[in-house]
């Protein structure tokens, strides 16, 4: 009976590993396509600028240009994986892997469109990389989900109910109060609204993407109506972002506006999985340590990648360069403080984690046999009185013990 449960331990645990070893190969083959993608439309974007009106002009002639349309096709294949890749592992896992995709682009933009990756963006290759292992080493393992009913589940724990409602408080005061009055100077409203919104995209995206596992494996979920509701808030979800999202690249620079995004999405995101799936949950505090150690290596990395990066030419038609030309924030300070926010964040998560109960090891260790022998150091005994007395064997013995002796002890 034993050797059954060990065995099917073991199987459970290998094939957690192998779902978090398909969802890391998916995260990176997923940066990879996203990464290229930049390049070869950045390069289409040029190509078509030639004959005719350029993109940030208002131009739509890229529409017509071969190679634009092969970076489109690249970017939907990288996205396809990306969101297989959330399947398979957990977002704690694939959501800061999204960092590779950078330094694919800052390493093909350095050989195929001779922009210079100066030494401090090699560092912060070489960090997001360093970064990027350590979350991978130790990543928890994915939860095994049988239904759409028990995502569902979790989606409406109270916890995760909270953490919704107030992302939708926030989402709407930045919306109908801070955007039309501070959206043109102050880059976190719009950057703000897309990361809180891109949180809940993740989670919604997850949750499909487990029901079409399901599904594929022969569990059809399509008959639950949950399903169809995950699928309305993701829809939901994408639109708004990618709308904010383009107003935050029109308005400010793109590198200032990709680390901060990155920055606030990916710790917005842990958190939400956190909460949601509750990842850390029996992990260590060293594994927890580490993963936030590998996280702020990540964004210390994407922060000085962008920072080297030359700024995009301004925009000079249209009424959007007179408000973007004027009201870039400066990068370090932003920086500084969305960083400080998502570490508190998460180690605040990792606390309250840290507290959640854990099998102690005295229940992990397989017990001992009931008439082991006692320690040659210490034996038990009960007083008369009925007290428990311990004693060691060098102490000189009670005149009034008792000695228990079970009953079938020589039977």
């Amino acid at each position: 009976m034993a050797m059954s449960l060990a065995a099917n331990g073991r199987t459970a645990v290998s094939l957690l590993y192998t779902d978090n070893l398909k969802g890391f190969v998916l995260a990176v083959i997923s940066s990879a396509f996203i990464g290229s993608s930049f390049i070869v439309k950045k390069k289409g974007l040029k190509r078509a600028g030639k004959s005719g009106p350029r993109a940030s002009a208002g131009g739509y002639t890229y529409l017509l240009e071969p190679l634009w349309w092969v970076g489109m096709v690249t970017m939907v294949v990288g996205e396809i994986a990306n969101f297989v890749a959330y399947m398979f592992a957990p977002a704690v896992l694939v959501t800061p892997l999204g960092a590779l995709s950078i330094i694919v682009s800052a390493v093909l933009a350095h050989f195929l469109l001779k922009e210079k990756l100066p030494k401090m963006g090699v560092l912060g290759c070489v960090l997001c990389i360093v970064g990027s292992t350590v979350i991978v080493l130790h990543a928890p393992d994915e939860r095994s989900l049988t239904s759409v009913d028990e995502i569902w589940e979790l989606a409406i724990q109270p916890a995760f109910l909270l953490y919704t409602a107030s992302a939708i408080a926030v989402v709407l005061v930045l919306m109908l109060h801070c955007a039309p009055r501070y959206g043109q100077t102050n880059i976190m409203v719009y950057i703000g609204i897309c990361s809180i919104i891109g949180s809940l995209t993740v989670m919604s995206i997850k949750a499909i993407g487990i029901a079409i596992k399901l599904t594929l494996e022969g569990i059809s979920q399509v008959a639950y109506y949950q399903t169809w509701i995950f699928a309305m808030i993701a829809i939901t979800c994408i639109i708004t972002q990618l709308n904010y999202l383009n107003m935050a690249l029109d308005t400010f620079n793109t590198a200032v506006v990709s680390p901060i995004y990155y920055a606030l999405f990916t710790s917005l995101t842990i958190l939400a999985s956190a909460i949601m799936f509750k990842d850390y949950s029996g992990q260590s505090a060293s594994s927890i340590a580490s993963e936030i150690c590998g996280l702020i290596t990540v964004l210390s990395g994407t922060t000085i990648l962008h920072s080297t990066r030359e700024p995009d030419p301004p925009i000079t038609d249209g009424p959007i360069a007179a408000s973007s030309g004027c009201h870039h924030q400066k990068l370090p300070e932003a920086i500084i403080f969305i960083v400080v926010a998502g570490l508190f964040i998460i180690v605040g998560v990792s606390s309250h984690m840290l507290m959640l109960p854990v099998i102690s090891l005295q229940e992990a260790t397989v017990q001992v046999d009931l008439y082991s022998p006692l320690s040659p150091k210490t034996s038990s005994h009960i007083l008369g009185n009925g007290e428990l007395w311990k004693q060691k064997d060098d102490d000189g013995l009670s005149l009034d013990y008792v000695t228990i002796v079970r009953h079938d002890y020589f039977s």
